[in-house]
């Protein structure tokens, strides 16, 4: 028979067509759950863009039709659909329970389905841990909403897109010192790699770095290149800068630890090709407590934002004092702030823009759902090229972890395709206290 899922709140917040995503089982909507997403309804985040989104489909399947005891099918192939009305506690758990709280509403009705249906497996789909932990404490089935989470060999995949391949000294000679800096795929590879596939290569004790080139068709070398008085300090971080220097690649993911200069090195790209865009957008999640958003602080836009994206600032800071105070490439910074052509936004304004001839940073974007990023990736507009940053395990969103966050969403989906390069940062280099403290603490 068909299962019954009992869905929580955050499941739809987190992706408003869940209720499509359980292929021919039943679900079953707390009345709880509805009046969680009444709070969400108004707002421009990703939050309330999903509960309006959901109420707008179940307005659509309850159109001149009534709940029955089955519920309501919601389509071709899939189950029925039930919003049920609140539960109390049995007596026997009445005693564990005594808070009236939503998440206690949420796990009273899932019991009593689950008793309704003595014949069918029942369970509680839920992103909260302590929710899952309560509802296993009372012998209920609790699980965690898997569609959209990568496996766990993705994600290791992930850390390891660098190849390190034993070749033939001389051909590596050609790939570093030739004529065109480039040798034929067949030279290393049984199989044609994947687009910008990348490699290492051992030369006499020196790493030779290159990438597969699938317009060109042979695997080219990664020169280490400077960016606004930025260097690459090791091999990653001349990949990535690479990646961000590269018309040819409008997508770019760099992920790393803290120190490891994913986003010094995106902002150095975006300051030495600002002269091929028309603007710099820099941003960030705002990640606040209480659910309040940037409306709630003092100033304008920018005035609102600079708490958030302070640590852009400071990296715009090491880059300025590449150089001398007055220095032409100083002052250049200053009057790109002040011209708006370095433009601090938050991400919430994003939506419904065309982004065109824009190099846009989205820093922290692990803290993004996959939905956010698509949002943010189809603004893009012709010439536009997008650098999202972050550290998929160091998540501040109470549903998000390393498995179904955005960041590893977008590395997941995107790989293998010309348009996009992603990049793990392994080496800290902020200094050398904060590369042992890393490792030791």
């Amino acid at each position: 028979m068909a299962k019954i899922f009992v869905l929580d709140t955050n499941i739809i917040l987190h992706d408003h067509q869940a209720i499509k995503r359980f292929q021919e089982n039943d679900l079953v909507i707390p009345i709880a759950v509805i009046e969680e997403l009444d709070k969400f309804k108004k707002g421009n985040d990703a939050l309330s863009f999903n509960a309006r989104a959901f109420m707008r489909d179940i307005n659509k399947l309850t159109d001149k039709r009534e709940f029955g005891p089955q519920g309501i099918s919601l389509g071709k192939q899939l189950g029925n659909i039930k919003i049920e009305p609140n539960h109390p506690f049995t007596p026997e758990f009445a005693d564990l329970f005594k808070d009236d709280t939503q998440d206690h509403r949420i796990l009273s009705t899932a019991l009593w389905v689950r008793a309704q249906n003595p014949d069918r497996f029942v369970a509680l789909v839920t992103k909260d841990i302590n929710l899952r932990l309560k509802a296993k404490a009372v012998g209920m089935p609790a699980q965690d909403y898997q569609a959209g989470r990568v496996d766990d060999e993705h994600l290791y995949d992930l850390e390891r897109e660098v190849m390190y391949v034993d070749a033939d000294p001389q051909v590596i000679q050609q790939l570093a010192y030739g004529q065109d800096n480039s040798i034929d795929w067949k030279e290393v590879s049984q199989k044609e790699p994947k687009p910008n596939q990348l490699y290492k290569f051992d030369l006499g004790g020196t790493t030779v770095c290159a990438r597969y080139d699938d317009k060109r068709n042979r695997i080219v070398f990664v020169r280490a290149k400077e960016a606004y008085g930025i260097r690459p300090r090791n091999d990653e971080q001349r990949f990535a800068l690479d990646a961000c220097l590269n018309p040819a690649i409008p997508l770019v993911s760099l992920t790393g630890g803290a120190g490891t200069g994913k986003t010094l090195i995106a902002l150095a790209a975006a300051l030495e090709q600002e002269k091929d865009f028309d603007q710099i957008i820099l941003s960030r999640p705002t990640v606040v407590l209480g659910g309040q958003d940037i409306g709630f602080l003092p100033g304008d836009q920018r005035s609102k934002m600079s708490p958030y994206v302070q640590p852009l600032m400071d990296n715009l800071d090491v880059i300025k004092r590449c150089f001398k105070p007055g220095s032409k490439q100083a002052l250049k910074i200053e009057a790109m702030l002040k011209d708006e052509k370095l433009l601090i936004s938050p991400l919430a304004y994003i939506r419904g823009r065309s982004l065109g001839k824009v190099y846009f940073i989205v820093d922290e974007a692990q803290n993004l759902t996959p939905h956010e990023v698509k949002t943010i990736i189809t603004r893009a507009g012709e010439g536009t090229k997008m650098v999202f940053t972050g550290d998929i395990f160091q998540i501040d969103q109470p549903y998000l972890d390393q498995w179904s966050n955005g960041l590893t969403h977008l590395g997941e989906k995107m790989n293998g395709q010309p348009l996009f390069q992603h990049i793990f940062l392994r080496k800290g280099e902020r200094s050398e206290l904060s590369d042992i403290a890393a490792k030791l603490l």
